[in-house]
């Protein structure tokens, strides 16, 4: 079960498109950290640098899963959740540029087989998690 396309599909389901193509509208905290990440990321001259933006990423990746489920399941704020997914995809779109960084560092060979977030933390179902 993929979290990102559920949470999508209940956007969706509910009136609220995702469009992140055309809706790129980001909270200006949310922006900020976009950028604070690419640079660490450019900036990182070691296997522990890369760790400490993809330890950070993922830590924000189960936050906004976490809210994201807050939003659909007990608010039922789907616009809200939409732009939440938004940032969703931005951080699973990131997270194989931490990958190809540390393939750069020789620590993690790439597999086409295994593409964006499999590697990158436990996934997550909205309907039987509990947050706390």
């Amino acid at each position: 079960k993929d979290p990102l396309k559920r949470a999508a599909y209940l956007c969706e389901l509910h009136g609220a498109p995702i469009n992140a193509e055309d809706n790129t509208a980001m909270p200006s905290v949310f922006l900020m950290q976009q950028m604070e990440w690419r640079e660490a990321l450019e900036d990182a001259n070691s296997v522990a640098d890369v760790e400490a933006v993809e330890a950070e990423a993922q830590r924000a990746r189960k936050d906004v899963l976490e809210t994201c489920e807050t939003l659909l399941d007990t608010t039922h704020d789907y616009p809200q959740a939409a732009q939440q997914v938004r940032a969703l995809m931005f951080i699973e779109r990131f997270m194989p540029d931490i990958d190809a960084r540390l393939e750069q560092l020789g620590q993690r060979a790439s597999n086409p087989c295994n593409p964006t977030f499999q590697n990158h933390g436990a996934s997550s179902d909205f309907r039987t998690r509990t947050v706390t």
